[in-house]
């Protein structure tokens, strides 16, 4: 037997309960993963929250997308996007239910962990990582671009400002003042959030704003970024969708009408994982809670000023 994470009803964390599951050997192209480490994601609370929907049918709700650990059994043919995997093998997942300490999975679903990088970071780069390298190719982020990043401190903003510097832009990024040491250490220039956010990067910009990436949603990260970016294919966001119907910006991700930037992100693993492995990505682990302290760990994450990954340890 095995535990994991579910949602008995819709709600706040309070739902959240540890239940014992069962854990079936690995059939045909399958593996048995021992995890060591679980990134909790905005999505994983939206989902229980009712945020897209109530059905009682889904409940009791398995919750996680990704997670980290060892192979304790593999099918003789289990073979993942990197190729064979074999028992003893460090690995990610990317699957639903990976709250657990123990997953039977399809083998197209397993990763190699590269060895330099904790179980931490290999647990929570895939899903934030993936959605800022999206963020980049949709807005088409290059040398010599200024881009505007709102929520540059955050766990996907912080991998965007990392990859647009490293492509050769010029990276402003907004953040909440304790932060910008270490976006300046990113090679951004940093610009607190709040009333006169504009006039302030017009003065760091004043030749003006090529891109805005919107990681936080506010009105002011998109009535900024309209009023800097002359063309509004360049702005993107993936939190505030009420807003690009009516502004024509681009929605990104899983929202309604948003670009899921599907291929993007199933081979995002690739330029991740190698930049992680080299310590030329820094993934901020902003704190680690045991999977039995689930509820606080969500507490922590909906309060909306992690600064980084949230990880669960089971």
């Amino acid at each position: 037997m095995a535990t994991a994470i579910v949602a008995t009803t819709y709600g706040g964390p309070e739902v959240l309960s540890p239940v014992e599951i069962d854990v079936p050997a690995p059939g045909p192209g399958e593996v048995t993963v021992r995890i060591h480490a679980t990134a909790v994601n905005p999505i994983d609370y939206k989902r229980y929250s009712g945020a897209f929907g109530t059905n009682p049918a889904a409940l009791p709700l398995r919750l996680g997308l990704e997670a980290a650990g060892e192979v304790i059994a593999a099918a003789a043919d289990a073979e993942g996007p990197a190729g064979a995997i074999h028992i003893g093998d460090e690995v990610i997942i990317r699957t639903e239910g990976a709250y657990a300490t123990e997953l039977t999975v399809p083998a197209e679903k397993v990763l190699p962990k590269p060895a330099d990088v904790s179980w931490e970071v290999a647990s929570g780069i895939l899903t934030v990582g993936g959605t800022a390298l999206h963020m980049l190719a949709a807005t088409g982020v290059g040398p010599g671009d200024t881009v505007l990043i709102h929520g540059a401190a955050g766990s996907v903003g912080s991998i965007a400002a990392q990859l647009a510097v490293a492509r050769g832009a010029r990276v402003i990024g907004t953040a909440a003042a304790d932060r910008h040491e270490r976006l300046r250490a990113y090679g951004v220039e940093s610009v607190e959030y709040g009333p006169g956010l504009a006039d302030r990067v017009r003065a760091l910009a004043p030749n003006g704003i090529d891109v805005a990436l919107d990681t936080v949603g506010t009105d002011e990260a998109v009535d900024v970024s309209l009023e800097l970016v002359p063309d509004r294919g360049r702005i993107a966001t993936i939190a505030a969708f009420g807003r690009t119907a009516e502004t024509g910006i681009k929605g990104l991700g899983g929202g309604p009408g948003a670009d899921p930037g599907t291929e993007i992100r199933r081979n995002a693993w690739r330029e991740l994982l190698d930049l992680a492995a080299a310590g030329k990505l820094d993934v901020v682990i902003s704190k680690t809670f045991p999977l039995d302290e689930v509820r606080l760990a969500h507490e922590f994450v909906i309060d909306g000023h992690a600064g980084g990954k949230v990880i669960l340890l089971p």
